[in-house]
């Protein structure tokens, strides 16, 4: 294939594309069972729960606290310094065993375990109902995105371009549910914010790849669907690479050093960064092309009378002459 003796790459990729979309299939599979049986692990955004800041004379180490508080019966707390190192929050589950101001009393116990002088600066109440409303609003958003990606695709391109863009950004977000779902990650509102921001990362790569594949439809005649679509993924693999290698090593070091409020943000992220990137390639072009998706579908539409007109016009010169 001469064509590609400018690139680096020539992978022959939707040769591959039954193989790879019968491991989507799987894993969605996985991934449904993992949620009907199991669920998510909710977090305190969603489950209501206890939120606390405290002041301590000194500076203070993290995994103490977490020790004591495990062993004192709140093993789902999250600890998390704000502001300074003597400044901690914390962040703990409903407890229905408990009064509000028993609770509070024992976690201040806890705390001040060893002498400690530890002062309150915040203490609030997530009640379950509240928790209930972010889930619709996370559904919503979620849904109200997939609706204005298929709106924003079909004007663009084509529909059956529309529909893989559709379904390689729902792919992402049911692949990151499961994972999370499987090995019961904690799921809170900043996962939420990951999972929109990866249907918008995977949905930029998509577009790139979607451009290249309508230009060399009109620019490379004689070749197949499967053969354009390869040499456009081709074309944009160093792209792809680059932008996914970058972004992925920024979201890394937050997950090692952002801390625990934002620790499944960051797991949302790697997640939805790779699977987005194998998405644009396995989902979304693959899927158009098993939806027929040709040249013909993207060639401009020639209106009745347009090549009459030209060919008149050449008439009309040759008279003249």
């Amino acid at each position: 294939m001469r064509i590609l003796s400018r690139f680096d790459y020539n992978y022959n990729f939707m040769g591959k594309r039954k193989i790879a979309m019968i491991g989507s299939i799987l894993m969605t599979v996985i991934t449904v069972i993992s949620l009907l049986t199991q669920g998510l692990m909710f977090g305190l955004d969603f489950t209501g729960g206890s939120l606390m800041e405290v002041s301590y004379s000194q500076a203070v180490e993290l995994q103490p606290i977490r020790e004591n508080l495990h062993k004192g019966g709140f093993p789902e707390g999250v600890v998390q310094h704000f502001g300074t190192a003597r400044d901690v929050s914390i962040r703990l589950g409903i407890h229905p065993e408990l009064k509000n101001q028993e609770m509070n009393e024992k976690v201040m116990s806890i705390l001040q375990q060893g002498g400690q002088k530890v002062e309150v600066r915040r203490n609030e109440f997530v009640g379950a109902y509240v928790g209930n409303e972010l889930i619709q609003d996370a559904v919503l958003a979620v849904l109200y995105t997939m609706i204005g990606i298929l709106i924003y695709v079909a004007l663009r391109f084509e529909y059956r371009f529309a529909m893989g863009a559709v379904l390689a950004a729902l792919h992402d977000p049911v692949m990151i549910l499961g994972i999370f779902s499987i090995f019961r990650i904690e799921f809170d509102l900043t996962t939420v914010a990951a999972i929109l921001a990866v249907i918008g990362y995977s949905l930029n790569d998509t577009i790139v790849v979607f451009d290249r594949i309508r230009d060399n439809f009109l620019k490379l005649r004689k070749k197949t669907s499967v053969e354009v679509m390869d040499i456009s993924i081709n074309e944009t693999l160093s792209r792809t690479i680059m932008t996914s290698v970058t972004t992925l090593l920024v979201v890394v070091v937050l997950f090692f050093f952002g801390g625990d409020l934002i620790h499944g943000f960051a797991t949302a992220l790697i997640i939805g960064i790779v699977v987005g990137t194998y998405s644009s390639i396995y989902v979304a072009s693959a899927l158009a092309l098993g939806l027929g998706v040709s040249r013909a579908d993207l060639l401009p539409v020639v209106k009745e009378g347009a090549e009459v007109d030209k060919n008149s016009k050449v008439i009309d010169i040759d008279q003249e002459l």
